[in-house]
């Protein structure tokens, strides 16, 4: 029978330590979120820390029966919840076939309360405490069900804290399985080490044309919001130079002419750099601009309108509309790295019609995994060329990486150097670091 229990502490470390002190090694993390935990002079300082959900299972340390009932949890995320009556507790036993923790029968219990006029604060925070824990564990299509191993476990509570898709997880945890004997499991630093490996094997990077074609014209497409005019802004101030001495030529476009701004912003970020800059609005204007540069520039970029990716009539004018750049045209398809696992696959399959090269990811300052990202790429067989962490422009961009990607990852001890020798970078030029 499986448990589930609530700690919190100031990082993410201190508070899987005070759990695995109490319960055992054998515990499973399931998800985790930020709180506010009073601190300082008489606690008026809150200072933010990580609370953490997760199953225990009946037994703990050297065999002990842990009676840690579902009240314990609650009472832990909440320091109000000191007053709630026993008879709230959840049961403890849903059977086999069942979740650990039956939700629906504590809620008709609390409703139950609520009828007889026993409904209070305290109840109504552990209703909404529930129902957000269920629809966590439900998007994680966790049922309680875990692999024998510790060590597995460990390493799949380090793929869920980056919010790596599951079917992802399960592939990883499949191939460990298969490749590592039982001596090599129980040593999680080699498989720990092995498995981030594997994750950087998934991460494909985009090797672009380096100007052999001329002009070389670059599209970015992708949902609104998720940051492409500063990114064209971006790429063409890094693209516009080769050395102190030479310069490419470089002309703007943008086919938004609809969203207020959007054509000031990309006009005063050409103006800044000394780049002609177009709007144009239909098929035979786009062309006809395309053709008027393409003797005069090294780099055309266009600029285009962010688009709900489920709006399919919406997306087939756009597509018809760059038809008019020609061909030989690289399309970039924009995402934002904190956008859902589940929004990702949608997105990456919606665009499809666009045949993008590409995915730049952007925002990646706005996140602390990168999971969601990196497991959606290897499961559509799409690489990524740039990743952007901030709005300044030249900087906060650079080529995509397989090292950066992994030095993202929270929880993972990594050894950079030995990554940098297992991925090295292809080619130095000023867009290889953060400036």
């Amino acid at each position: 029978m499986q448990q589930y229990f609530v700690e919190q502490a100031f990082t993410y470390y201190e508070a899987e330590r005070k759990a695995r002190e109490k319960y055992g090694d054998r515990l499973t993390i399931l998800l985790q979120e930020t709180v506010k935990i009073p601190s300082g002079f008489l606690n008026l300082f809150p200072r933010e820390g990580v609370k953490i959900v997760g199953i225990i299972p009946k037994f703990g340390r050297g065999g002990q029966n842990l009676d840690v009932s579902p009240r314990s949890l609650i009472e832990a995320s909440s320091p109000r919840d000191a007053g709630l009556p026993r008879d709230a507790a959840l049961p403890r036993d849903a059977g086999p076939h069942k979740e650990a923790l039956d939700f629906n029968q504590e809620k008709e219990k609390i409703l139950a309360m609520a009828n007889a006029g026993k409904e209070n604060t305290a109840q109504k925070e552990m209703m909404s405490e529930l129902n957000n824990i269920k629809e966590k564990l439900e998007n994680l299509g966790l049922n309680g069900s875990r692999e024998e191993h510790l060590t597995l476990n460990r390493i799949d509570d380090l793929l869920i804290l980056n919010d790596f898709p599951l079917s992802y997880r399960k592939s990883m945890l499949e191939r460990a399985k298969k490749e590592f004997t039982l001596d090599t499991l129980n040593d999680y630093n080699t498989v720990q080490d092995k498995i981030l490996e594997w994750i950087g094997e998934s991460i494909s990077i985009y090797e672009d044309n380096k100007f052999k074609i001329r002009p070389r014209i670059m599209i970015l497409v992708g949902p609104t919001g998720v940051g492409k005019t500063t990114t064209v802004a971006k790429l063409a101030a890094n693209f516009g130079v080769v050395d102190r001495k030479q310069k490419r030529r470089v002309a703007l476009i943008t086919i938004d002419c609809f969203r207020i701004g959007a054509k000031q912003q990309l006009e005063t970020y050409s103006s800044i750099m000394g780049y002609p800059c177009y709007a144009v609005g239909d098929y035979e204007e786009l062309k006809k601009t395309i053709d008027l540069n393409t003797e005069e520039c090294d780099l055309i970029i266009v600029d285009t309108i962010g688009k709900n990716p489920r709006d399919m009539v919406q997306l087939g004018e756009m597509k018809q509309l760059l038809d008019a750049c020609g061909s030989m045209t690289e399309v970039h398809l924009v995402l934002a790295a904190a956008t859902k696992s589940s929004d990702l696959k949608d997105i990456l399959r919606h665009f499809e019609s666009f045949n993008y090269r590409s995915v730049i990811i952007t925002k990646l300052d706005e996140t602390i995994r990168s999971g969601n990202i990196v497991g959606a790429l290897a499961e559509s067989s799409k690489p990524v060329s740039y990743i952007t962490n901030g709005q300044k422009v030249p900087t906060d961009i650079m080529r995509a990486s397989v090292v950066q990607f992994l030095i993202n990852l929270e929880g993972f001890k990594v050894n950079r150097i030995k990554l940098e020798e297992k991925f090295p970078e292809k080619g130095l030029d000023q867009m290889q670091q953060w400036r």
